[in-house]
């Protein structure tokens, strides 16, 4: 038996399996995909927020703000892409001017610091590119971007340093009560717990009623984003956002950690695993996108994807045991979730403490954790990682100039990637202007190389992607 299984590889359930492996606890992430990180962890506008949106005393705020901080310290003793560049948040009339001023109060109240309205003669100073029609904006300097998808791959890998384990291609499929805990199917095991927390993103509600009686309903809600090259990654120097309303907090323009420009996402309402762009949905961001923006240049788009929010009927994060002792929940997890994070795993872990998990601190726990990144070296660094290891001196990826060297590190990790995409989420190659066309039959060569598998069974990304189908020609001459 152990003692907590999570449901989900997500930011959340990454963070709470990071947490758990401080302590003599056996934890155990089971998770249906092949990677941790693939759902809407890697597709998000990936902004550390700062923590003025939610209204105080809700979950939403109180997590916020504690996450900001967490995610920098994280970020740092990982070496995950993480910069505090602040937001902007603008109007363009009175009745704007008015919320900005009242986003400024109730930030203030969460306990942000730095907060202050700044006037349009301010805000065309700090970004001579923003529309000459905004009429104040709110500074938010505590914000900041991040690299959303390696921050859930640092969090797993450290935590499986430190003794956790994660289960992949293991969805769960029933979630029994036992006298001593749950019994947990997944991918066709059974695990005895003591302790069970969902963290299954917009399948929570379902993974929720296996083992209680209805309590939520997830209704994903789909954005739509433009990723721009490179070229278009100093347009703006702060996360710009619009005015929150309903549905979110509107279509932004930000840089991103690897140096391109994000723009999005709408808000449509969509179907679980529908993640498909729409020409409506995407027609919708540019128009809005200019208004904040309007020197942002579409042509240099180098994809479009979206993701899912986890909406529920519960206008706040879902966080805490539910009526089946010993069955937590965090669920609901929208905006600002990816922020939120750490600090809900760190409470989770409290809660499970209360509720009878032994919470020893283990004597030699590893909270650090270090990647070759070849293209942010000086010439010397690069000369000598070559000596170590020559891979380090073959680039693979053109665009990111990405090395053998960093893809066999990632296929060694203590985490490995099994997938073309699951090396891009660690190393980076493939997101460049050419989206992998040059390096993808390098990348997948590589890794049919390192895990000793047939090349044709090396997916794109989740199951069922494959890139090979089979033979076109046999070898030897034409007859």
């Amino acid at each position: 038996m152990v003692d907590v299984v999570i449901v989900g590889g997500g930011i959340c359930g990454c963070s709470l399996l990071y947490e758990l492996s401080r302590y003599d606890v056996q934890a155990v992430l089971l998770e249906k995909e092949n990677d941790v990180s693939v759902g809407t962890t890697k597709a998000n506008s990936a902004i550390v927020h700062a923590g003025y949106d939610p209204h105080p005393g809700t979950k939403m705020a109180r997590y916020n703000v504690e996450g900001n901080a967490l995610v920098k310290e994280l970020c740092e003793k990982l070496d995950v892409p993480y910069q505090q560049i602040g937001s902007l948040v603008l109007a363009f009339d009175e009745e704007q001017d008015a919320l900005v001023r009242e986003l400024c109060a109730r930030g203030e109240k969460n306990g942000v610091p730095g907060l202050r309205v700044l006037s349009a003669t301010e805000l065309q100073e700090l970004e001579p590119n923003v529309s000459r029609e905004a009429t104040s904006a709110l500074l938010a300097p505590t914000a900041g971007i991040v690299s959303p998808w390696e921050l859930a791959i640092a969090l797993a890998e450290t935590a499986v340093k430190n003794g956790a384990r994660v289960e992949l291609n293991s969805e769960v499929t029933s979630i029994e009560k036992t006298e001593g805990g749950f019994r947990v199917t997944a991918g066709g095991r059974v695990t005895e717990t003591r302790f069970v927390v969902n963290a299954a993103g917009v399948w929570s509600d379902r993974v929720n009623d296996m083992a209680n009686p209805h309590a939520f309903t997830v209704s994903p809600n789909r954005g739509e984003y433009y990723l721009l090259d490179k070229s278009s990654g100093d347009l703006v120097h702060h996360v710009i956002f619009q005015c929150p309303s309903k549905v979110g907090k509107g279509v932004l323009v930000s840089p991103t950690v690897h140096g391109n420009l994000i723009v999005g996402p709408n808000a449509e309402d969509a179907e679980k695993g529908d993640l498909g762009t729409t020409a409506a949905g995407l027609a919708f961001v540019r128009q809005a996108a200019a208004r904040s923006v309007p020197a942002v240049n579409f042509r240099d788009s180098i994809r479009n994807f979206a993701g899912l929010r986890a909406l529920t009927e519960i206008d706040d994060f879902i966080v805490g045991e539910t009526e089946q002792k010993g069955f937590f929940n965090i669920a609901g997890i929208k905006s600002p979730g990816l922020t939120s994070a750490p600090a809900i795993a760190r409470d989770v872990v409290r809660m499970l403490g209360e509720a009878g998990l032994p919470l020893r601190e283990k004597d030699s726990f590893c909270d650090e954790r270090h990647v070759v990144r070849i293209r942010h070296l000086s010439h010397e660094e690069r000369a000598k990682k070559m000596a170590e290891n020559p891979l380090y001196g073959q680039i693979v990826c053109r665009c990111e100039t990405i090395t053998e060297g960093e893809i066999v590190d990632a296929l060694h990790s203590p985490l490995p990637p099994c997938s073309i995409d699951g090396v891009k989420r660690r190393c980076g190659s493939g997101m460049g202007r050419c989206q992998g066309g040059f390096c993808g039959p390098r990348v997948q060569e590589i890794i049919a190389r390192e895990l000793g598998v047939p090349q044709q069974d090396v997916m794109q990304d989740r199951a069922g992607t494959a890139v090979i189908l089979g033979e076109t020609k046999k070898g030897g001459r034409a007859e």
